[in-house]
Formats: structure tokens, C-alpha cells, sequence
């Protein structure tokens, strides 16, 4: 299906939402920060990225505005999962190039329909 990187730094919500998209067929590669997957997405390319907003070293925002500016992901979708469910925090994550917003915790049905649904498949 899709190759996908996952940023999160929390370790059990990385091996959640790897379990729930290798089960459903994706591949996955995760990254526990913005930098760390910004360097990930430099040496190999994904059809989606899904981050957390709040981490370390360059938060989830910042990736999604740092990896828009690159050729290869100007029109990859991009999906924020995360606790924060503030439209202004929305609001900043779609000007910096959000295609979707997933609110924490979420079941793996949610998560799965809406990478299908960003994916187009």
C-alpha cells in the first residue's frame, strides 16, 4: 500500500500507530521529532507523513512548513495526530500545510479511514 513515516515522540504512540497501519498493509518508518524525521524525509520518500504537533527540537508545525518547502512533498498529504484540538492550533497547522487533523486518542478505525481517505484509496 503506502509507505508512510510517523513522527511522534512518544514511543508507545509510534508503536501504535505502526502496529495499526502495518496490519491495515501500509509501511511505515517512524521518527521521534521534527529533525529526525526532517533527515529521514531527505534520505527517502513517503506518500503520507503523520506528526505530532508537541515535540522536542522542531515540533510538528514546523516540520510540516520545513517538508512543504522541499520538491518531493510540496503536494504529499500531510496529517497531524495529536492531543491538541484548539482551532487556532488547527488553523496554524492548515497554513502551514495540513491536509488533516486526527485528535488524540483515537481508535484505529479513524485513523485508518482517514489515511485511506487522504491517500485517495
Amino acid at each position: 500500500m503506502a509507505k508512510i513515516l510517523a513522527v511522534d515522540d512518544s514511543p508507545a504512540i509510534r508503536k501504535m500507530v505502526a502496529s495499526v497501519l502495518k496490519n491495515a498493509g501500509h509501511s511505515l518508518t517512524s521518527a521521534e521529532d521534527g529533525i529526525e524525521a526532517s533527515r529521514v524525509a531527505n534520505e527517502d520518500s513517503f506518500e503520507l507523513i503523520i506528526t505530532d504537533v508537541h515535540m522536542p527540537n522542531m515540533n510538528g508545525i514546523e516540520l510540516i512548513e520545513t517538508l512543504r518547502q522541499r520538491p518531493g512533498y510540496q503536494h504529499t498529504p500531510m496529517l497531524v495526530l495529536t492531543t491538541e484540538s484548539s482551532m487556532e492550533m488547527k488553523q496554524k497547522g492548515r497554513a502551514a500545510g495540513a491536509t488533516g487533523w486526527i485528535v488524540k486518542p483515537f481508535n484505529p478505525e479513524s485513523l485508518i479511514a482517514a489515511v485511506s481517505k487522504v491517500l485517495g484509496r
